[in-house]
């Protein structure tokens, strides 16, 4: 599914549906810049991907994003507020949530149990909700196993359902197919757009599968060496001459 975006003259989507917004932000660690004036739109509801060579930023723009790094420059907003000077819990109650890139689970616990602790514990119906949530992710059956005892691509949709725990409507993945068998990377892609689809979920991904990019997502963002150099459609991005020349010396 391809994406056609009208925008303005900063890049902005005419209709008003950017969910995420990052604004000119630039994250520096001493004299290495991470990202230096970074600007991105996160449009609701679709699926966009994040590229780009080892150290060219990708997961420091996720850390800024959920507030597990402040911005040195720069503003990030979410539905039209700013969220730059948050903690990430305040974030992740606004309805941001992420997985990373090295699976963050409790492995001692049951399946259920996990779910459980991402819970409102004012929530009435919470074990009910797990209870669905681990049927849509095929992880009902389990509910039961210690976590650690699932498979890679088990924990890692046990990693995204758990996000879905407390309402998350924008999802940060971090290498959602890595390390993961091709029958596992099929069905959590199906998920992604079931959730896309039906409940209207915005995903935002860092992917290195060049196939899951150009396959799945609406639109890419590249970066390089903490810059963005290159955006649009999946066909746009892979015929940019800046991405051909970072991935391919061409």
């Amino acid at each position: 599914m391809m994406i056609s975006v009208d925008r303005d003259e900063e890049g902005r989507l005419k209709d008003g549906k950017n969910v995420l917004e990052v604004q000119n932000v630039t994250k520096e660690f001493g004299s290495l810049v991470a990202l230096n004036n970074v600007s991105i739109w996160i449009e609701e509801g679709k699926i966009t991907g994040l590229i780009g060579p080892n150290g060219a930023g990708k997961t420091t723009l996720f850390n800024v994003i959920t507030g597990q790094f402040r911005a040195d420059k720069g503003k990030v907003f979410f539905r039209g507020k700013d969220i730059t000077k948050l903690k990430p819990y305040q974030i992740a109650r606004r309805g941001i949530g992420r997985t990373w890139q090295v699976i963050r689970i409790f492995p001692n616990m049951t399946v259920l149990e996990n779910l459980m602790t991402a819970a409102n514990l004012r929530e009435r119906n919470a074990g009910e909700k797990a209870l669905e949530l681990l049927e849509l992710a095929g992880l009902v059956a389990e509910k039961d196993s210690y976590a650690g005892e699932l498979s890679t691509g088990q924990q890692k949709f046990l990693e995204l359902v758990r996000i879905l725990m407390f309402d998350a409507d924008v999802m940060l993945l971090d290498e959602v197919a890595a390390g993961i068998n091709p029958t596992e990377q099929l069905a959590a892609l199906e998920l992604i757009h079931n959730l896309c689809d039906q409940k209207g979920k915005t995903f935002f991904i860092v992917e290195h599968d060049m196939d899951v990019i150009m396959g799945h997502c609406d639109k890419v963002i590249c970066l390089n060496f903490g810059e963005k150099i290159a955006e649009g459609t999946p066909k746009e991005v892979q015929n940019n001459e800046k991405v051909i020349r970072v991935y391919f010396g061409a």
